[in-house]
């Protein structure tokens, strides 16, 4: 079982995705929109309700990125795969029912010792006008495939500031939010298959990260953009250790000049989950 490392370069073929009302509001449901308070956040999880309009929260940008299926990297147990870092960038605001153009690059593939890191960048762009939607930048990091001597990768001098944070923000998720997660797409057992789980050396199905980075998107819009999507810009973060459903999610904001702002999410015992957090916003 090898990378393929013959593919950093390589850009897929164009994919079309779609999506509509329904995938919106599953997918705000799937990130504990309206689970302390049904009647917050109405316009993400409603579409009929009187004098509120449905809009799509931020982070749906990297899903409407995804190309059904995903890249293939080569030949590996794919419960060796986590998900590493995650960033995107809107050109525009996301609309409820979209069209878009998806294609793919494999930017890297990084030495990390015990695993290797494979980076990719997806544009989405509107399927009528061809305007690009949304830029997104992933990593993955897989377990046993480093060691082949390649580069290890760009550095990051990000660092907490000293004060403390200008907003914290807490979220409980629930038991089984892996289970509604997942129906907005990501079907990896990982998240539900305990003996796959196990194989991927986990004592029980884990959270998705994307979901884990969602919740952290919520708070971001509501902590700095007033809950308003269009001035959502862009958000990257790396992912530094599995959530559990059940667990309490810890967002701390630091602002960071004019239309910037740092990040952090941990669970309830203080264990960072998302570190290196930037999020821009106007």
């Amino acid at each position: 079982m090898t990378l393929d490392h013959t593919l950093v370069g390589a850009t897929s073929e164009p994919v079309e995705k779609t999506w509509d009302s329904k995938d919106v509001m599953l997918y705000a449901l799937g990130l504990g929109a309206g689970a302390d308070d049904p009647l917050r956040e109405l316009e993400f999880t409603t579409e009929n309700t009187a004098g509120v309009e449905l809009k799509v929260l931020p982070t749906y940008a990297v899903l409407a990125a995804q190309a059904r299926g995903g890249r293939k990297f080569g030949d590996f147990d794919p419960a060796k795969l986590v998900h590493a870092e995650q960033g995107f960038e809107l050109h525009a605001p996301l609309p409820v029912d979209g069209r878009v153009s998806v294609t793919s690059t494999i930017t890297g593939m990084y030495d990390k010792g015990k695993g290797a890191l494979v980076t990719t960048e997806a544009t989405a762009a509107d399927a009528e006008t061809g305007k690009a939607l949304v830029t997104s930048r992933s990593g993955v990091f897989i377990v046993g495939e480093g060691g082949f001597g390649g580069d290890r990768g760009p550095s990051d001098t990000w660092a907490a500031p000293d004060g403390e944070p200008d907003h914290v923000v807490r979220y409980q998720t629930r038991p089984d939010q892996a289970l509604i997660y997942r129906l907005s797409g990501d079907r990896n057992p990982l998240h539900a298959d305990p003996e796959f789980a196990a194989r991927g050396g986990f004592p029980r199905p884990i959270l998705h990260g994307l979901c884990t980075y969602g919740f952290t998107g919520r708070a971001l819009l509501h902590a700095l953009c007033g809950s308003d999507p269009e001035r959502f810009d862009s958000m990257y973060g790396r992912f530094s250790r599995p959530v559990l459903p059940g667990d309490e999610l810890v967002v701390s904001i630091w602002r960071d000049g004019d239309g910037s702002a740092l990040f952090r999410t941990a669970t309830g015992d203080g264990t960072v989950v998302i570190d290196k957090g930037r999020a821009t916003f106007h």
